[in-house]
């Protein structure tokens, strides 16, 4: 047995690469791998992005491949900023396998994957994500027939305390001392300076204030009730199988019945390519599942509006929106086609079909918001700007719906989940094998009260767990 020595061990000046330690690479990323190289990942994003790369000029630049799958990490190992995925990188020899890095090679740091995010465009990581879509639509996960819509808040990386006027380019505080001397305070302490902040009212409006750090950002209220500077994020969520088919990031400030019709353009945008390519395809070469269009539109109360609905109705989309409550009696005067709208959502909304659509709503959309901010952690961003969020956003949810293929393939979407199965089959099996033994046991003569001492089930359970490891 060895001992820890105090000083520190100097290591050999030269390692050959063969005596370097190597990982095995993670089961789960390894069939991503696979999933990826089948479908010819790496020569589409390289030719897309061919265009942002300069031939001789500038130091080695980030392969588009691992660029994207640096990403894609973000989401399968729950991380949140760009600059922990750098870590992690440079940390585990499975995700070096993974990314294709080899040992004498470094692992990008957070400025390449920084610069890389800010010289490849919106359009192209949008590309990239409806290049996801396809790989889903081949293996039937996608149907496009019925769409779910829903939003959430985003915190951005910008403190309410760092606000100023738009006008005047004050600070909070230093405009709460203008207002506490014109009131006849010559110098205010905290104290009234926070006395004379609870007295005003509507004290934070988006209209006056802005943030110096993200300009994109709006005041916001949270699902936890406090005040934030947020972006809003809003899903179209396939309710067949559950894949996100369109993502687009909003002000936080827009209300629900102004931003579903950029969110359901882009879902129907996305499905008519989805239809297009499908068209061009051979029959042997087919999806398993076609895709002929939105049909249904499903959403919470947040986006009923006589407008909105009138305008999905021209698009011969059927909606299924439950109203809010409405005090007094509706005038339709001048509003006909509003009005027909509204009565025909109301009536599939009361039936059975409409009830259980959106029981499937609640269920499916908001589950993506689980999987990609929370367990994903992009609840709380960490860049500035819509479009660097947006661009991060749009790989961090294609992620999630290549989980769902990985799901089907192996029954998990994210390593972690892949071993919480593997041990739960080890113990069911030991389980199975503590059951048997004790069933054997007690057919045996004599069996009674002495062989269910402690000892007894003891030497039982030793005894399986041995023969399970010679079996394996």
């Amino acid at each position: 047995m060895g001992t820890r020595k105090d000083r520190e061990r100097q290591e050999d000046l030269w390692v050959a690469y063969t005596e370097m330690a190597v990982g095995p690479g993670h089961p789960f990323y390894v069939r991503v791998n696979e999933l990826l190289d089948e479908e010819g990942f790496d020569a589409f994003v390289e030719k897309l992005c061919a265009r942002f790369y300069a031939e001789k000029m500038g130091r080695p630049g980030l392969t588009p491949g691992i660029y994207f799958r640096s990403l894609m990490i973000g989401y399968f190992e729950g991380i949140e900023a760009e600059r922990g995925i750098a870590w992690r990188l440079k940390d585990s020899l499975s995700l070096r396998r993974f990314l294709g890095i080899a040992l004498d090679e470094d692992t990008p740091d957070h400025s390449t994957i920084s610069r890389t995010r800010r010289l490849i465009d919106v359009e192209t990581h949008q590309q990239v994500f409806s290049w996801v879509l396809g790989l889903l639509a081949d293996r039937g996960l996608l149907q496009g027939k019925r769409i779910g819509i829903d939003s959430t808040t985003l915190e951005a990386s910008a403190a309410m305390r760092s606000i100023v006027r738009g006008d005047t380019g004050q600070s909070y505080e230093e405009f709460l001392t203008g207002l506490a001397k014109a009131s006849g305070i010559e110098t205010p302490t905290r104290e009234d300076l926070a006395r004379l902040d609870r007295k005003r009212k509507k004290r934070t409006s988006n209209k006056e204030w802005k943030s110096p750090t993200d300009q994109d950002s709006r005041i916001a209220k949270m699902k936890d009730g406090s005040t934030h500077l947020a972006h809003k994020a809003e899903h179209a969520v396939d309710l067949d199988t559950g894949a996100v088919v369109a993502v687009t990031l909003q002000a936080a400030d827009l209300g629900d019945t102004t931003t579903v019709a950029e969110t359901l353009a882009d879902a129907a945008i996305a499905v008519a390519e989805l239809v297009a390519r499908e068209a061009e395809l051979r029959p042997e070469e087919k999806p398993q599942v076609n895709i002929d269009g939105i049909e249904e539109l499903v959403a919470d109360k947040g986006y009923h509006s006589g407008a909105v609905l009138e305008q999905v109705k021209k698009l011969e989309v059927r909606t299924y929106i439950p109203e809010k409550k409405q005090v007094g009696k509706r005038h339709w005067k001048g509003k006909q086609g509003q009005q027909q709208a509204v009565y025909e959502n109301r009536q599939r909304v009361r039936r059975d079909y409409g009830k259980s659509l959106l029981r499937r709503r609640g269920e499916l959309v908001e589950r993506t918001f689980a999987h990609c901010y929370e367990t994903g952690r992009m609840r709380r961003c960490t860049l500035h700007g819509r479009n660097n969020i947006l661009k991060r956003q749009l790989i961090h949810v294609g992620a999630f719906n290549i989980s769902l293929v990985l799901r089907k393939m192996l029954g998990s979407g994210k390593p972690r989940e892949l071993n919480n199965r593997a041990a739960g089959l080890v113990s069911r099996l030991i389980e199975l094998l503590v059951n048997l033994c004790k069933r054997k046991d007690a057919a045996l003569p004599g069996s009674g009260a002495a062989h269910t001492s402690p000892e007894r089930r003891r030497s039982v359970k030793l005894l399986c767990l041995l023969r399970w490891k010679k079996a394996t």
